[in-house]
């Protein structure tokens, strides 16, 4: 039997206080694709920084091809062929493709002033975005690339370094569900080349899509392996969380009552000449399904009062309301958790005791300043309540998980008196601990007779934290849902613009 690419020996590490990992043992086969999953803090990031040659083991060996490395640095590891595709696109956009490939390697020219060969530079470039089947060429400047494209430019970076064994880290948090499938496809066509891959993602669906196997961490040890025809939903979160997956959605404890929002023939910007009525009720959390383009995060927006509502109505218990601006909905109690909490939900270099009071300045004020003790005692009580984990109410946004970056977007609003809140993709690029603590959050919201209104792509998600559904389809409203009509199948009917069968 061959030898495997990769064997990691029981690879332990510590620091002061903390074991991150405790003999952790795996190998990637030539040509194999491994999924890494688990929660976030289970390891996953310090062993990829053990296999980068960033820290060292405290224990433990790395063999690379047979070759015992035992102190691995970073030069080490390119040089044995693992390359990185990071989640954080490190791309300068000023830059062509091809300069973006070869940076810091670019090939010289002969004469005196040994300046770029640009020719050479596209010569190298052209086949590796061919081996990719990209099509976009290596003069192409990046700033006018999408996501995926982008992701295509790291990709071909690592190729050119004569990767056999790429390490894609949530590879597909920026891309659509047709820039996602490209990416598998490449990484299938990989495999095919004979180069290993280790995927790491929250989305198991991807998993099962692309892994020929999965290795699971959890509290910085494997917890278990599982071959191509064991990979399930289930199966996985079992072993990431120790738990069922009907153990994260949690039932109302309250019926829903009379009140709420609602959406009486509102026209959005999106979809001009359609219009959406529906009913969000208090104590209740309407799941918003669709397909991407379908006009939900337009009607998320239009009841922020980002974009304006053209016609129609919005009603609050009953009454009439004007919404012009966020300003408006929030003075009505209106507030969204974004899709994009990173550049719509947070200013990410502020504390998060700023993040936590931003939308509520005057009432942390005295005589028009801002109080800064007031500022504390709000962001304390409300990381004491939501279990943001962080050193202090001082700690910068941008260091925190996507699961405590969203509690801070989360305590902004809960700091206030919310009557309606809509959630963007609530749980996007988070781990599925931390999903169950959002998921009982709104519960925890909707059983003290807030409206919730959850707008999400994770079909489980949907049916699983939903009281009812409503589905879009082209800027209207296809259809509702009630919790026994609830399934896919009913869920994509409606999508697609299919109507039920009686």
């Amino acid at each position: 039997m061959e030898a495997p690419f990769l064997e990691l020996r029981s690879i332990g590490k510590t620091y002061p206080g903390v074991t991150a990992l405790q003999g952790v043992s795996l190998d990637v086969a030539r040509g194999e694709v491994v999924g890494l999953i688990g929660e976030n803090g289970a390891g996953k990031s310090t062993l990829m920084k053990v296999l980068g040659g960033v820290v060292p083991p405290s224990s433990g060996s790395v063999v690379i091809d047979g070759v015992e490395r035992p102190e691995l640095t970073v030069t080490e590891s390119m040089a044995a062929g693992i390359a990185f595709v990071h989640q954080e696109l490190n791309l300068f956009e000023n830059l062509s493709v091809a300069a973006n490939i070869f940076i810091g390697r670019e090939p010289l020219s002969g004469g005196p002033l040994r300046l770029v060969d640009t020719r050479r530079l596209r010569a190298m470039a052209r086949p590796l975005l061919e081996r990719l089947g990209v099509e976009f060429g290596p003069d192409t400047p990046v700033s006018e690339l999408s996501i995926a494209q982008r992701q295509m430019v790291e990709i071909a970076k690592a190729l050119s370094l004569d990767a056999r064994l790429i390490i894609m880290d949530e590879p597909t948090s920026s891309l659509t569900l047709t820039e996602t499938d490209r990416l598998l496809a490449v990484v299938a066509e990989l495999r095919a080349q004979g180069v290993s891959v280790i995927y790491i993602t929250h989305r198991l669906g991807e998993i099962r899509q692309c892994a020929d196997r999965v290795v699971c961490l959890r509290d910085g040890r494997v917890v278990g392996t599982l071959a191509r025809d064991e990979l399930t939903h289930a199966t996985m979160i079992r072993l990431m969380i120790g738990r069922d997956l009907r153990s994260l959605y949690i039932p109302p404890k309250v019926r829903p009552d009379g009140g709420g929002c609602e959406i009486r023939e509102v026209r959005t910007t999106a979809f001009p000449d359609r219009t959406v009525s529906l009913e969000v009720r208090r104590g209740e959390i309407l799941g918003l399904a669709g397909l991407v383009g379908s006009g939900r995060t337009s009607l998320a927006r239009t009841l922020f009062g980002i974009d304006p509502v053209l016609s129609g109505e919005v009603r609050l218990d009953g009454e009439a309301i004007r919404i012009r601006s966020p300003r408006d909905a929030i003075a009505r109690g209106i507030y969204l958790a974004p899709e994009d909490r990173k550049r719509a939900g947070l200013v990410l270099d502020m504390p998060i005791r700023e993040n936590v009071t931003l939308a509520d300045l005057p009432g942390h004020a005295r005589m028009g300043l801002i109080n800064g003790a007031a500022e504390t005692r709000t962001a304390e009580r409300q990381r004491s309540r939501l279990g943001i984990k962080a050193p202090s109410v001082e700690t910068p946004a941008v260091t925190l998980s996507g699961g405590n970056q969203q509690k801070v977007v989360l305590a902004k609003w809960l700091s206030m008196r919310p009557q309606l809140i809509v959630f963007d993709e609530p749980t996007r690029d988070i781990d599925v601990g931390a999903k169950s603590e959002i998921y009982e959050l709104m519960r925890d919201l909707a059983d003290n007779r807030v409206a919730i209104l959850m707008i999400s792509s994770d079909m489980e998600e949907v049916i699983g934290v939903s009281d009812r559904i409503a589905v879009m389809h082209e800027g209207t409203i296809a259809g509702f849902l009630e919790r026994p009509q609830f399934s896919e199948h009913n869920v994509l009917e409606l999508a697609v613009g299919h109507r039920l069968a009686a």
